[in-house]
């Protein structure tokens, strides 16, 4: 700490340094002008600068000024310093006192689910305060280590007594983002791994990121590890496993929509976290949401012939064709594409009749993806290839004997590319059917 100048010698007494990265320093001090703590928080242009650590900084300054929030560090002063040798930015803000999450979990204390439940509650409204600014304020990099826990010895106090665990800040703005600032500008990446939804890799973030660290934060309070160091299954934390002590099925619903990959999947806005982690009895996780406005009935009908008809058509002209080929060329071709087309529209409008009516019955409005998806596959497997089997065992109850093996050569490989194409039309009408729902 030689390089702190006079400039800020004269005002503030440094007590220690809290943290120090490449360029960048954050110090513990005394106002005596004011008489009380603060937090200093410089950056130096020395060799270790890069310009977007001034960018950051900058940013943080200006957010911080704009802030007031009593659980958010109050923004006091910001200011240039010259040195003989390089320049300095100072941002001082207020002091909280306290230890953070994460020196809490280094020293081996575990955290109950009410307790966790308490803390993200806290952190929810903060992120409203934040979210619901214009533009929205994005912290960027949720985590323990930039989460304080207040008032020790209240702590000790909810221990023994069961009321509230005591007051959380949010600290360390210096990744914060507002939305304004992305559009049409190039991102800085920054965050936690860990802590950081897969949208953040990208240089994205929303409202609905900042949820996704709480998220990833109760996990690490839940389990005692990092959230890096848990098994993952498509992208998704596996924590139930690790945890403590067994979760409430509530919760571990509530944690998994918490930390979807997928942020479409995820609450969309702290508000929403905070309503479903306070009423679970009204909390539904479901693998896809449900649409705004039901897709009318005529829509997906049509849809789902015009789906059937076309690979119906498509199926039946290639292999009606092949087939005519091999007995015929060029009528044969002909008359045998011909009667496929027939063949494969007929069985398309089965096939569509029978799905589209089935979603209209059972998942409408739409809920769950991957068992629609499924269940139209099924259906659409099971009810073509039963139809051409009735139909083929139906031709062979008179024809002789070289009869009876012609139609099989052609019955049986019809029946199965049937069934396949079926297999194609279900689950493709189930991905537009998925598709349109999730639109906003």
């Amino acid at each position: 700490m030689d390089n702190i100048s006079d400039l800020l010698q004269r005002r503030y007494a440094i007590q220690q340094q809290l943290g120090k990265n490449a360029g960048r320093q954050t110090l513990l001090a005394h106002d005596r002008q004011e008489n009380q703590q603060v937090v200093i928080k410089l950056l130096t242009f020395d060799h270790d600068f890069e310009w977007d650590d001034l960018k950051l900084f900058e940013r943080e300054a200006e957010t911080l000024k704009a802030l007031s929030h009593p659980n958010i560090p109050r923004y006091l002063d910001f200011f240039e310093i010259d040195l003989p040798d390089a320049k300095q930015l100072a941002l001082i803000q207020s002091y909280v006192e306290g230890r953070s999450l994460e020196d809490y979990l280094k020293a081996g204390r575990t955290f109950t689910e009410p307790e966790i439940k308490q803390l993200v509650k806290s952190l929810l409204k903060i992120l409203k305060y934040l979210h619901g600014r214009k533009p929205p304020v994005i912290h960027r990099d949720i985590k323990p280590s930039n989460i304080i826990l207040g008032d020790p010895c209240g702590i000790c106090e909810a221990v023994r007594t069961g009321n509230s665990i005591g007051e959380i800040y949010l600290v360390d703005f210096d990744s914060v983002q507002t939305l304004a600032t992305q559009e049409g500008r190039t991102v800085t990446v920054v965050g936690t791994y860990g802590y950081m939804p897969p949208e953040q890799f990208g240089g994205r973030a929303v409202p609905t990121s900042d949820v996704y660290g709480v998220g990833a934060t109760a996990i690490a309070l839940l389990t005692g590890k990092h959230p890096a160091d848990l098994p993952q299954q498509d992208l998704r934390v596996q924590f139930e496993q690790a945890a403590h002590f067994p979760p409430t099925p509530s919760f571990v619903d509530w944690l998994t929509q918490m930390t979807e990959p997928d942020l479409k999947l995820r609450f969309l806005s702290a508000q929403a976290a905070l309503e479903a982690l306070e009423h679970p009895q009204f909390q539904t996780y479901e693998p896809a949401p449900i649409q705004t406005l039901p897709i009318p009935t005529l829509t997906i009908m049509g849809i789902s012939l015009l789906q059937n008809l076309g690979m119906g058509c498509v199926t039946g002209l290639v292999f009606g064709g092949l087939m005519g080929t091999s007995i015929v060329p060029v009528w044969g071709t002909l008359a045998g594409a011909a009667f496929g087309v027939m063949a494969g529209m007929a069985l398309g409008f089965v096939n569509g009749v029978v799905l589209g009516v089935e979603t209209r019955l059972s998942f409408y409005p739409l809920t769950d993806a991957r068992l629609h998806r499924q269940t139209m596959t099924n259906i659409s497997t099971m009810l073509i290839g039963s139809l051409g089997f009735v139909l083929l065992a139906g031709s062979l109850v008179e024809p002789g004997m070289i009869s009876r093996w012609i139609l099989l050569a052609v019955g049986i490989p019809s029946v199965v590319i049937a069934g396949l194409a079926a297999r194609m039309s279900g689950r493709g009408f189930a991905q537009w059917y998925e598709s349109i729902s999730r639109r906003k």
